[in-house]
């Protein structure tokens, strides 16, 4: 809670900004003074490729399972092991990159991990064999979780509440246009027949290992832009840096407002560890004396209230995010198979989900005519798209009413509804009827699961905040790995229990939502 003296001074500047008077300013009051203008245009600008270089990460696997299913003879639990591979990477590495951003800082955590993701991500699309693949794509979701959360983070950091939520709305956004640019991206790539032969037999690059390659440059791109944005300065009033922290205010200010650095009403800000009065890092220290305080930092992860918030998003995320991943990871093979039915029985027009389906677990092997007939199908790709589009329409309807509703009372009702839908699929009795109920489900949990991490952004303080975000992040995607391992065993005991598992999962999430408290509009701490 402020002190009185400073709530005062807050009250004085927002009511008189024209006045030079020199006096201390929280957070909160200094990052308002800063406007919103071109450098928030900015960032959300270099969250494009920041966004799309997670998505590829998680997702470009399942666009080439049909091609890779082909050319390196993957059984049905292979193809689960590679999507979810990259979710073991990353819950793997959460409580280490989560703790380095928050003791180290953001800038240069994003720099780097960055730079290994493009790395990582041109060995997988150099591979040859199964084994070098999931190795290599282990390491992009080991390395990725990193810049994923502090970027999250970041973009928070750098707004003023009352445009905190909808930003972290707009990366949503940002996330369902790179999902819908990677099928049309793999739509013009991987039905081509091509291939460059370097070693006969032995390292030979088909169209899908340059589709990974290709999926590297928001990665690299990420890396290059974050050169030039500058430390959070949340992160360095937290660390004792005030003076570091308001040069980045200021120069903040000047570019959104067009005025003089020096025009910033704000003179100093406060010293928030004295404010707080807790074992917060301090500035100048080494590594290691870091490393040692960010432990003591952490502490309060496990005290009141914070085990009890953390406890209860970890609940939502791992449900939501279980049912959201390895749906969408799975439908272009389900999508194949659904194909590969039609094709095969042209004339049984009343077939279902669950008889089309029925044929996925009868043939593991497949020729290889069989798989230039599937590169020639277009509406595995074109159903995809739909589905994103989708996704784009919910996020756009989220951002306009969160603040009018309520991050809570959207969260529920989407919950309820990407439950009903999930359910429903097993009902499906056709393929326009599976992607209305899949478009539902995949947009309602997509926008549930960005609005949770906003929740979260407002419920830990700076020093916790982005190891929370990576804690959680990490609970959602332990939920996706597992989902994608068991979803084709699920499919192997029959139609009705995957579907009636993704509903099941949301419901869950769904009803542990009403334990959250209500963060609208709440200052950062």
């Amino acid at each position: 809670m402020k002190p009185p003296k400073m709530m005062r001074k807050n009250e004085e500047f927002k009511s008189n900004t024209n006045q030079n008077s020199i006096f201390e300013a929280d957070f909160e009051t200094a990052i308002s003074a800063t406007k919103f203008g071109k450098f928030n245009l900015l960032l959300i600008l270099i969250a494009v490729p920041c966004g799309w270089a997670t998505v590829c990460d998680a997702t470009t696997m399942s666009y080439i399972l049909p091609s890779v299913y082909c050319d390196l003879g993957l059984n049905l639990e292979q193809r689960g092991m590679l999507n979810a591979i990259t979710y073991f990477g990353m819950i793997s590495s959460a409580f280490l990159w989560g703790f380095l951003s928050d003791t180290l800082g953001r800038k240069k955590l994003l720099i780097i991990g960055f730079a290994l993701d493009a790395f990582f991500i041109i060995v997988a699309g150099l591979s040859q064999t199964y084994e070098m693949i999931l190795a290599a794509k282990y390491m992009t979701g080991f390395i990725i979780n990193g810049p994923f959360a502090a970027f999250t983070t970041v973009l928070s950091e750098f707004h003023a509440k009352q445009y905190r939520a909808k930003v972290m709305l707009i990366l949503g956004i940002i996330y369902a246009v790179g999902n819908l640019i990677l099928p049309l991206m793999a739509w013009l790539i991987l039905p081509t027949n091509w291939k460059v032969i370097i070693v006969e037999n032995k390292f030979e690059l088909r169209p899908w290992n340059f589709f990974i390659i290709l999926s590297s440059l928001p990665s690299i791109l990420s890396c290059i832009s974050h050169l030039f944005i500058p430390e959070s300065p949340k992160f360095l009033m937290t660390t004792g840096r005030n003076e570091e922290a308001l040069q980045v205010l200021q120069k903040v200010y000047a570019l959104n407002t067009g005025k003089s650095k020096k025009s910033y009403p704000i003179q100093s800000l406060i010293d928030e560890i004295k404010e707080s009065n807790t074992n917060t890092v301090t500035a100048n220290r080494s590594s290691a004396k870091a490393l040692k305080e960010g432990f003591l930092q952490m502490k309060p992860l496990i005290q009141s209230p914070h085990l009890k918030n953390l406890t209860l998003t970890c609940l939502i995320q791992t449900g939501f995010l279980t049912s959201l991943n390895t749906l969408r990871l799975w439908l272009p093979q389900l999508y194949t198979t659904i194909s590969d039915y039609q094709t095969a029985y042209p004339d049984d027009k009343d077939a279902n989900l669950c008889t089309m389906l029925g044929s996925i677990t009868s043939n593991v092997d497949v020729s290889q005519s069989e798989c230039l007939e599937f590169d020639s199908r277009d509406s595995v790709y074109f159903n995809v798209v739909i589905i994103n589009i989708v996704n784009m329409i919910f996020y756009t309807l989220a951002g306009i009413f969160i603040n009018k509703l309520g991050k809570k009372t959207i969260l529920i009702f989407l919950g309820i509804l990407g439950t009903i839908s999930g359910v429903s699929i097993y009902f499906a009795q056709s393929v326009a009827t599976t992607t209305t109920l899949t478009s539902l489900s995949n947009a309602s949990l997509g926008v549930c699961s960005n609005i949770l991490i906003t929740i979260v952004i407002d419920l830990f303080p700076t020093t916790l905040r982005t190891i929370a975000v990576s804690m959680v992040m990490m609970a959602g995607r332990s939920g996706s790995m597992v989902g994608n391992i068991t979803f084709p065993m699920l499919l192997q005991l029959g139609c009705w229990e995957p579907f009636f598992t993704i509903g099941g999962f949301v419901l869950v999430s769904t009803m542990i939502t009403f334990f959250l408290p209500k963060t609208d509009m709440k200052s950062l701490e």
